[in-house]
């Protein structure tokens, strides 16, 4: 599964349909309960074959060859079930938020029709094909009004990057990474000296098997595991909307030099005014080719100065450093973060903002940041941009505080991870200028800046260490965005 930095999306806007459902003209026999709508349509432009999900005992199979569906549920919920059939189907899902009901169904060889009926229970729902993209399916109480949550489809398990190991080395170990390497005909990539954690490229996934059987039974290895990719970098919408207005001066920074490491995609100038906060980028992933459009790393550092204009008044002593993990490619991968997280630590960095996550659960990454809690550097991570409850990592990391999304009526944002791991909200929209114009970003990514941004303007304020920067937050903040969030 690819971890995925966590930014803005424009996918989220309220559902544009190219066909109208036919409610007035259902057939009584696709009636249950008060209006139980419902439009299947031919194959409903699925290809043919079965897509079977499972979880635990529950498990539902959907044939798209036959139009038909299995399933044997007891315990899910119906957001969980609509995971799995926006998995299984490739409809766009939206649910009513305040619908609730508790699945119970078991069957066979049920029409798609007659299954949803028996899946969704007294709850209403219809099915709206569209011309040029995936069908779309609302489930609601009384009105398809109701519906405004999308649901994402459930996570498919992590998958590493091919042919690529993470092996750790016993601290004191005699053995050296080149030696151990060549022994297994790799090449070391990647390093993390002082972690005693490198990266091996293997030429195929025999090789990679082989050598993963012979480490584990090498008593200088601590561990080995795997190395998971992070999602190419989302691109951000333009406005015609003014530049908004940013201005901070700075301060003397005393004995508290509070520094936020931002670790991201690579940070273009913001003006003169705003790079005396930037200090010089460290790069990670290799020397970078200058982009003429506005990055993430750009959007989430005038996010982060951003907060921290609103709440130092415009003076402060704060510095971002940017560390990029990206290099030239629009990929990186969860070592590289690792790295990232240690490059800034080292160059000073008091407080850690990832506006990035997904599912691969990395050991290295894991370890990297229980090290960084273990001094008092809190690290502030991105709960993900999908209306799920299963973990994004790192923020699902005890000790990582974890952010999601509030739309702009302060209520939680309908693309935000809703997991129990979350510990804070934070507004989940900002608009952010580069190079004359104006974007609106959108996110957990964009939730994490303005919250670490925010911890580190308090700890300014107060002359307060970064270590006391989250009790900070939890004093200033409304109570209901640090409350863990409903699932």
């Amino acid at each position: 599964m690819n971890l995925s930095r966590q930014g803005h999306s424009d996918r989220f806007g309220n559902p544009r349909s190219s066909a109208s459902p036919i409610a007035a003209n259902l057939k009584a026999g696709h009636r249950i309960g008060r209006f139980k709508w419902t439009l299947i349509f031919a194959l409903l432009a699925i290809s043919l074959g079965a897509s079977q999900l499972q979880a635990g005992a529950d498990s539902i199979a959907w044939h798209k060859d036959k139009q038909s569906v299995d399933a044997d549920i007891s315990t899910w919920d119906v957001r969980q079930l609509l995971e799995h059939v926006a998995a299984a189907t490739g409809w766009r899902v939206y649910l009513d938020p305040n619908a609730v009901h508790n699945v119970s169904a078991k069957f066979k060889n049920l029409n798609t029709g007659e299954a949803l009926h028996s899946l969704l229970g007294d709850l209403n729902f219809v099915v709206v094909p569209q011309t040029n993209g995936p069908s779309q399916l609302y489930v609601f109480r009384t009105a398809r009004g109701q519906a405004t949550r999308l649901i994402a489809p459930v996570r498919k398990p992590a998958e590493p990057i091919p042919n690529q190991l993470v092996v750790t080395l016993k601290p004191g170990s005699k053995t050296k990474i080149d030696d151990l390497a060549r022994s297994l005909n790799a090449k070391v990539i990647g390093r993390m000296d002082a972690q005693h954690a490198y990266l091996l490229q293997f030429q195929d996934d025999a090789a990679t098997q082989a050598a993963s059987a012979q480490l584990a039974n090498n008593p200088d290895v601590a561990n080995t595991g795997f190395n998971y990719p992070i999602d190419a970098t989302p691109t951000l919408a333009g406005t015609d909307s003014a530049n908004p207005a940013l201005q901070l001066k700075p301060k003397s920074s005393g004995n508290n030099q509070l520094v936020v490491g931002l670790i991201d995609t690579p940070v273009q100038s913001l003006g003169s005014s705003l790079d005396a906060f930037i200090k010089p980028e460290i790069n990670v992933a290799g020397d970078v080719t200058p982009s003429t459009s506005i990055t993430h790393g750009t959007a989430m550092a005038e996010t982060i100065l951003d907060a921290l204009q609103k709440t130092t008044g415009g003076s402060t002593s704060v510095m971002i450093q940017p560390v990029n993990v990206y290099g030239n490619s629009e990929s990186t991968s969860t070592f590289n973060v690792a790295q990232g997280i240690v490059a800034a630590v080292n160059s000073g960095a008091n407080i850690i903002n990832l506006s990035l996550g997904g599912t691969g659960d990395s050991q290295v990454l894991h370890d990297t940041i229980n090290q960084v809690i273990q001094q008092g550097i809190p690290i502030y991570a991105a709960a993900g941009n999908e209306p799920v409850t299963t973990p994004t990592f790192p923020a699902a990391y005890a000790g990582v505080i974890s952010v999601t999304a509030t739309d702009s009526t302060g209520n939680l944002a309908s693309y935000a991870n809703r997991g129990s791991f979350v510990d804070m909200t934070a507004p989940g929209d900002n608009v952010v200028s580069y190079n004359g114009l104006s974007y609106q970003v959108q996110g957990t990514s964009t939730s994490t800046a303005f919250v670490s941004g925010t911890a580190a303007g308090l700890a300014d304020v107060a002359k307060a260490s970064a270590s006391q920067a989250e009790s900070l937050l939890q004093q200033t903040l409304p109570k209901s965005s640090i409350l863990k969030t409903p699932q």
